[in-house]
Order: C-alpha cells, then structure tokens, then sequence
C-alpha cells in the first residue's frame, strides 16, 4: 500500500500523537506456523484410491434460487461493514455555560496571557505532531466589539505566530479597513491554533479540542458581534454543519454575541466573483455596530 505525502504526514502525526498518550505498541508480529503433515493426509497417501461412482443420468435442471430479500438495514450489518458514526457537534454555547460576570476592561490583556500560558507548548491533539512551528494564538485588542474566527494558520501565519498575515491576512485588512475600522481595533483568532498540514481542514478532534481556548478568548473579550470566516469555523462556533449560503444573511448566537458568517478570505482570492457578497454580510455587521465605511479622498 503506498501513501501520498499528505497522508503518510498523518498518519506519522498520529503515530506520535498516541506515542505521547502512552501507546507504544500498534501491533504483533508473530512468525507463520511451520507447515506439519495432518496424520489423516498420510493415512490417505497410503490407502488405495476409493472407486469413482458411476454418474446419474439427470432428468430435471433446477434453476437456482434467487435472494430477493431487502438489504439488510445498517444496524444489522456486522461492525467492520457499518459506516463509522458521524460525531455529534456542539456549539459553543453548548460546550460551556455562559459566564456570569464580565472581566474589567483593564484586566483583559492578563486574563488573555493567563489563557496563552494555559495553552503552553500544547500538544493535546495531533496538529502539536504535524510539523508547527508556532502556535498561532490570536491578535488585536481584547476589549474590541468586533472578532473574526477563522479556521486556522497557514504557513506565513506558522512562522510569524499571528493569525491572517499572509495573503488572505493582506485581504481581511482591507475588508476590516473598508468597514471604516482598523486591525488593531478588532480581535481576530481561529478555531485551531495549529497549522494542519498541508492546510487541510481541521479534523473534528482537533477542532473540539483547541475550541475550549476559543471560548476561553471570547468569554474574555465579549465582543458585540462575531464574524465566523468560512464554514468550519461557522461549523463549530454554531454547532451544525450546513452549507454556507444557508447561514449567511441572517444572524446567529454565540457567547451572547452576534455571529454573522461570511466567506473566507482564503475563498475570496480563489473566487474573486464572491467579494461582492462578501461586502454584504460585512455591511450588515456595520449596521449593527454602527459603522461608515471611510470617505472617498
């Protein structure tokens, strides 16, 4: 069996990943059996060949039975043919009450460091295996009304250890500027901390388990509204996998914030047609916060 690069990487991930839990041994190997004679083969060898029956003239051809039966339903199929379940998603209401109580205005900058601290060098899932070389935990003002979610670094974003520095950072700039704001006045994260490799999408057990640093953040920042950039992080701030056009143009909840989906920056340079409607969804964050964008030199 042979592996693409992209997955042989994986798969090395996760060998780690469980050789960091403890788990070292994956499999036995154990030599064939040598081959013995059975003793009815060597009584065979010795006695005379038996006589060949005569044939019986056939008088009448049987067709073969044919199984029309229904297929048998998913739950009475034997384990190793059943379909693995799809795990069950949670939104970040969900996941963890709602803090009762706000964090100062002034004590926010430490409250962040205390949660950056928590993280330390994490390697709690399998992303800490995939080759990172930061973990990538957020930047912007932490009493900011605004904060963007994305899905996760890529690899400007790896080796400078800030979220959207890249090209689709330089283009989430400009979307932030026309909104008549500036970068430093929002908070901008993402659902995994980590860069994937080969900046696939976060798998379900890396997502879930970086999410309890992002709702940490957000609990702390309370932001007004939350613009969740791209399906995967709509999937997990909002706990349900459903195709973007059927999210964006309406507002949602998370945290007691409200979240507008949009498309991510990462899309809008392959597609540039969607920008128009991206400017959309960021227009209706800007009557919510009651912004303008920048006059016209």
């Amino acid at each position: 069996m042979t592996y693409t690069p992209e997955a042989a990487a994986r798969l090395r991930a996760y060998v780690a990943y469980f050789r960091d839990l403890g788990v070292h041994e994956f499999y036995r190997w154990s030599e064939p059996a040598p081959q013995t004679q059975h003793a009815s083969a060597v009584i065979e060898q010795l006695m005379p060949p038996a006589p060949v029956p005569t044939p019986v003239p056939v008088t009448a051809v049987t067709a073969p039975e044919i199984d029309d039966r229904e297929p048998q339903p998913a739950q009475m199929l034997p384990p190793e043919l059943r379909e693995p379940p799809i795990p069950k998603l949670y939104s970040f209401d969900e996941l963890v009450p709602l803090p009762t109580t706000t964090v100062p205005a002034a004590d926010r900058p430490a409250a962040m460091k205390l949660i950056q601290d928590e993280i330390g060098d994490c390697t709690r899932c399998p992303l800490a295996y995939g080759g990172r070389r930061k973990i990538v935990f957020a930047d912007g003002d932490p009493n900011a009304t605004l904060m963007f979610v994305g899905e996760g670094p890529g690899a400007d974003e790896d080796a400078q250890g800030l979220p959207f520095v890249g090209k689709a950072g330089q283009l989430l700039n400009n979307m932030i500027t026309a909104m008549g704001i500036k970068r430093e006045q929002v908070y901008i994260a993402n659902i995994v901390k980590c860069r994937p490799p080969a900046n696939r999408t976060p798998e379900y057990v890396e997502a879930t388990t970086c999410s309890q640093f992002l709702i940490k953040q957000i609990d702390v920042v309370q932001p007004k509204v939350i613009v969740a950039l791209g399906s995967t992080a709509a999937t997990y701030l909002l706990g349900r996998k459903q195709a973007l056009a059927g999210l964006r143009g309406t507002w949602h909840q998370a945290r007691g914030a409200k979240v507008a989906v949009t498309y991510h920056p990462a899309f809008l340079l392959r597609d540039p047609r969607m920008k128009g409607e991206a400017w959309k969804d960021l227009q209706m964050v800007m009557r919510e916060l009651g912004l303008k964008p920048p006059e016209k030199q």
